[in-house]
């Protein structure tokens, strides 16, 4: 049986359709071999291409919209178990205020318009990010989806809203030497698991692939704890202009590499 006879015996649990298969044996879409469990995205660019086609920078955050539509679904038909997009960070309250609440209204947006499609799609929603400072709209659509997605079993669609790594690390550490403090736990015996369960990620594997568009190389306060081993691939292409193919071309770029964790 050839290698393509067997990506079909192992995709048969999935829901491909003939084309997807065909765009497999032709080499459009990655195999099935190898699929990274867990991609993260630093959706970069939306404000530099707007700029470039005389828009204002929130009509590049609406088609940034659009692209996490379909990069949920492209990432959903190869395999992809968790999905997690980078979509307002703590930093990002210092821009103008009238560009944080049109970001702060496009979770309401995106999941009024799409919910229902990512329930049909067996999707599950969820978020890490720090509640507190984000408007009272934002969160309850996002807790919405969440509610109404619990019980699904595909693909984890997971939003970093007012996310920041450091933060997240520090409130580990807190949380970490209350309980010592306290005597519940000895310091001398925590464990890297310990630290990683009171993490904002708690309960989903680390990434196997990050990708950020936009040219920009630098990690931008995510997930540091999280990325420790994971491969990482940077694009030029701004994220409004993120299609399948980038995304299939971050996934066999990073079937081609050997992770050793540091053995040989």
């Amino acid at each position: 049986m050839g290698l393509f006879g067997k990506w079909l015996r192992k995709l048969r649990a999935r829901d491909y359709t003939k084309n997807d298969i065909e765009q497999m044996r032709t080499g459009e879409v990655p195999s099935g071999e190898n699929i990274p469990k867990h991609v993260a995205i630093i959706m970069d660019g939306n404000g530099r291409w707007a700029k470039e086609r005389g828009l204002p920078r929130i009509a590049g955050h609406h088609s940034g919209m659009k692209a996490v539509k379909r990069i949920t679904k492209a990432a959903d038909r190869i395999g992809v178990e968790v999905l997690t997009l980078y979509a307002f960070s703590t930093e990002n309250w210092k821009r103008p205020k009238a560009e944080v609440d049109f970001l702060m209204k496009l979770p309401q947006e995106f999941l009024s318009l799409e919910l229902g499609e990512l329930i049909e799609n067996n999707v599950q929603v969820k978020m890490m990010g720090n509640r507190n400072l984000l408007p009272d709209h934002t969160i309850a659509a996002v807790e919405d989806a969440v509610r109404q997605t619990a019980h699904n079993t595909g693909l984890i669609l997971n939003f970093a809203l007012n996310y920041g790594s450091r933060h997240e690390m520090l409130e580990a550490a807190k949380e970490l030497a209350r309980q010592a403090a306290a005597g519940k736990i000895n310091p001398d015996e925590i464990e890297e698991e310990d630290f990683e369960r009171h993490l904002l990620s708690g309960g989903l594997p680390n990434p196997d692939l990050l990708i950020r568009t936009s040219g920009e190389l630098r990690l931008s306060n995510f997930m540091l704890w999280q990325l420790a081993y994971s491969e990482f691939w940077f694009t030029e292409v701004y994220w409004p202009e993120f299609s399948d193919q980038h995304l299939y071309d971050a996934v066999r770029e990073y079937q081609r590499r050997a992770r050793r964790y540091g053995g040989l």
